[in-house]
């Protein structure tokens, strides 16, 4: 197990520039503007051959304030704080160091008093790095943070990178002996993204599969602004939950901070293997729903279509019907209703299972993640090269390939590439004469013998060499 190192202070003083500096890219969002880091955010470094993983916090206002342009989840001042708090409480008792992170230009202020007090407290090991010390003049004003007793604070700039390798020393010096942390293997892990637009319920699917409050779960649209990934165990098999920001239209995104959460949640397709696409139940399929299927298809994702908020939807048709209560078969021809009709808007993957359930009461939540976990495996699945061309063979017979610009396509053999996803690859006279009707006429014939359930795959042509040929 990897040493966990914790960066905390208040709002505003650098946290999410040196994380990224150290992971060395831009995973954390950075703003201008306090509050934008609410959950945590994990990353692997390494320092003079240690490895260890860097855990981002929000900013610290123990006061119960909150940043300036925030709202809370009840239009109070403080909810949302709350949340980013207790966040941060449980970085530190993860934590083996800590990094209290202070500025250097503003100095000593009431709010890093408070941090401090609670990090004492802690027992734990604390490093104080007094950020921004961009100059000779507040790298000696540095020397004030002595009075919070925390120890000699180190001067560093994150945007200039200046003092940084000296504070990785001292982190180094303060982790555990290599010795004393468990040695694990790597695995492939299966990755599963939570995806959907803002506020159908992504972290409080995350919540339910995990049974504890992991990420800040709100009604306010967008709360969510980082990609959080979480590892668990499941019946005894790791996974990885990727829980990200509801994705918005490209026309429809806007600049600084939703900006960089697009960019991450789409990011987080890209590097997962199965996606949990939710749909709110009582607003039905969007535009934005399709668009992130879109993405989810293009990729070749494994996907799930999770209807979230059922049991609300219900309600709401009972609702409609003068308080008269729905039959159990009324709700379940509701559902087949509701399957068709999405099936229909969702065609390009048919091959998507559709699952009804309710984060908030738990309904078909572990039918969800059990469902993952399958496609998961399938994405893995190897087929023969004589069985594949078997099947392809025998397609060919009962549907001869469409003639494009009077040359007949001829398909001479066929073999699987690679997994993850299942990728095949067909050696034909002429790439440009596979009409897209036949590349899904053959898709269709795979997936009829082979399964593939959930998951998409790539059908590959490339022309035969004349080696091959021969």
């Amino acid at each position: 197990m990897k040493p966990l190192v914790a960066i905390v202070g208040r709002p505003n003083v650098g946290k999410s520039t040196f994380f990224n500096r150290m992971i060395g890219e831009r995973i954390a969002i950075v703003e201008d503007m306090p509050g934008t880091t609410r959950d945590r955010l994990y990353g692997d470094t390494d320092w003079n051959g240690r490895e260890f993983t860097l855990i981002d916090t929000g900013g610290l206002e123990l006061g119960g304030g909150i940043p300036v342009g925030q709202v809370g989840l009840s239009g109070q001042p403080g909810d949302i704080m709350n949340h980013v708090t207790s966040q941060v409480q449980l970085a530190i008792e993860e934590a083996d160091v800590i990094i209290f992170m202070v500025d250097a230009q503003a100095g000593i202020t009431a709010a890093d008093e408070e941090v401090a007090d609670l990090l004492r407290r802690s027992k734990k090991s604390v490093i104080l790095a007094a950020n921004k010390a961009d100059n000779a003049k507040r790298r000696l004003d540095a020397v004030e943070f002595y009075a919070l007793g925390l120890g000699e604070p180190i001067d560093i700039s994150s945007i200039q990178g200046v003092g940084t390798g000296d504070l990785l020393d001292l982190i180094v010096e303060a982790l555990p002996p290599a010795d004393e942390m468990e040695e694990e293997e790597e695995e492939d892990i299966p990755r599963i993204a939570i995806v959907g637009r803002p506020n159908v319920g992504k972290s409080s699917l995350l919540n339910a599969i995990l049974g504890v409050q992991r990420s800040i779960v709100s009604d306010v649209p967008g709360t969510t602004r980082d990609t959080i990934d979480t590892e668990f165990e499941y019946e005894g098999r790791k996974i990885k939950l990727i829980d990200t920001a509801g994705i918005r239209r490209r026309g429809r995104v806007g600049a600084g901070v939703e900006k960089y959460s697009v960019l991450r949640s789409t990011r987080a397709i890209e590097r997962a293997d199965v996606t949990i696409l939710l749909i709110d139940a009582s607003e039905g399929l969007a535009a934005q729903d399709t668009h992130i299927a879109g993405v989810v298809h293009e990729q070749a994702k494994g996907v799930i279509v999770v209807v979230n908020k059922w049991d609300l939807a219900q309600q709401q048709r009972r609702d409609e019907r003068e308080g008269k209560f729905a039959r159990p078969d009324d709700e379940i021809d509701s559902a087949e209703h509701y399957r068709v009709t999405l099936a229909e808007d969702l065609k390009f993957i048919p091959y998507a299972p559709i699952v009804f359930a309710s984060a908030k009461t738990g309904y078909h939540v572990k039918s969800i993640l059990e469902a993952a976990l399958h496609i998961a495996e399938m994405r893995y699945l190897r087929v023969p090269t004589s069985r594949l061309n078997e099947v392809v063979q025998e397609a060919i017979r009962r549907h001869n390939p469409t003639v494009i610009r009077t040359k007949p396509l001829k398909i001479y053999y066929a073999t699987q590439a690679r997994v993850n996803p299942p990728t095949f690859v067909f050696f034909v006279n002429d790439p440009q004469a596979v009409h897209f009707s036949y590349e899904r006429y053959l898709e269709n014939r795979l997936r009829d013998a082979f399964g593939f359930k959930g998951t998409g795959i790539r059908l590959q042509f490339r022309p035969r060499s004349r080696n091959e040929a021969r």
